[in-house]
């Protein structure tokens, strides 16, 4: 079994719904669930693919508080290799209000002082000898220590031991464009954005135009997440455009992509084939959307692997 090591955040989400623009029209809202859970998207993946019996370490940073101190507790409740976090004093944890409408989309607020926005290169590279053989980035444009220069240090040397890297990112609030991520993308083999992501990322909303331009910059293989339209992988040899998982509901998208991420790092590490591992993703990130919080509905493999097999 191949053990997989995933690198960036971790928080604490309070979540509230369903909520729209009327909740700032008044004093008080009584809302359907207010609940305190945990996410941050390396985290997320790390607690996922633990749930799918996968070893995994999580390399991260946390403050030392109350607040780290019920993360770390999560983590290892769940199985995950918890030596690579570093704890901190004089930082606070970061902790994430999430707002979920009643489409089970979501609005953030963080806090930009917190432990999530303050991962930096020195708090990784110790841990780069010991990584494994697949190593996930969670959290590209996350942290403000972690520019591109810095990630294009940091990717090199996890590639010198010819290592396989998955790369996930969140919207590029600080401006960051396509063209300056050459260096970034040909050191990665898998890269995983979202659809609005990436049209931000490329600024340009022709999808087919952005796969050609992240293959183009010496990206390996594209997979694209479209939300409840599924996902498309390409590579220069292969395009696959898969449907995503039918489901009766979606209460909360909080979490989804990280699943999904999940779920393909999972199939990767099982030798399966692009097609397939696209096919097992949208499995797991389908259970991810049912319940409320980032990784609730995603409790087993064999739940997951039961609706994989109803779609192959």
């Amino acid at each position: 079994m191949k053990k997989i090591s995933i690198i960036g955040a971790g928080v604490v989400d309070v979540l509230a719904g369903a909520v729209d623009e009327k909740i700032f029209n008044f004093d008080s809202t009584e809302m359907d669930y207010v609940k305190l859970s945990f996410g941050g998207d390396a985290l997320n993946q790390s607690i996922v693919l633990s749930r799918l019996g996968k070893s995994v370490k999580w390399i991260s940073k946390l403050g030392d508080d109350d607040a780290g101190q019920q993360i770390l507790n999560y983590a290892k409740k769940n199985g995950v290799d918890i030596s690579g976090v570093k704890v901190q004093s004089n930082l606070a944890t970061g902790v994430t209000v999430v707002l979920v409408d009643t489409k089970g989309e979501r609005r953030f607020l963080t806090n930009p002082h917190s432990s999530l926005r303050k991962l930096s290169e020195e708090d990784i590279l110790p841990h780069i000898d010991d990584m494994a053989d697949i190593v996930s980035f969670a959290s590209l444009f996350i942290s403000s220590m972690l520019d591109v220069p810095a990630m294009e240090r940091l990717f090199r040397r996890i590639k010198t031991s010819k290592r396989t890297l998955a790369l996930d990112m969140k919207y590029p609030a600080r401006g960051e464009r396509l063209e300056e991520l050459s260096g970034v993308l040909s050191n990665a083999d898998y890269f995983f954005p979202n659809e609005s992501e990436l049209a931000a990322l490329a600024n340009e909303e022709d999808i087919d135009k952005n796969i050609s331009a992240l293959l183009s910059y010496g990206l390996k293989c594209a997979v694209v997440k479209r939300g409840g339209k599924g996902c498309i992988i390409a590579t220069k040899n292969e395009r696959h455009e898969i449907p995503a998982y039918p489901v009766e509901k979606v209460v909360d998208t909080t979490g989804a992509g990280d699943s999904f991420a999940a779920g393909f790092l999972w199939a990767l590490s099982e030798g399966w084939q692009l097609e397939d591992c696209g096919k097992f993703a949208c499995a797991v990130a389908s259970c991810s959307v049912e319940e409320v919080g980032a990784v609730a509905g995603v409790t087993s493999l064999e739940k997951a692997m039961q609706r994989y097999e109803a779609v192959r």
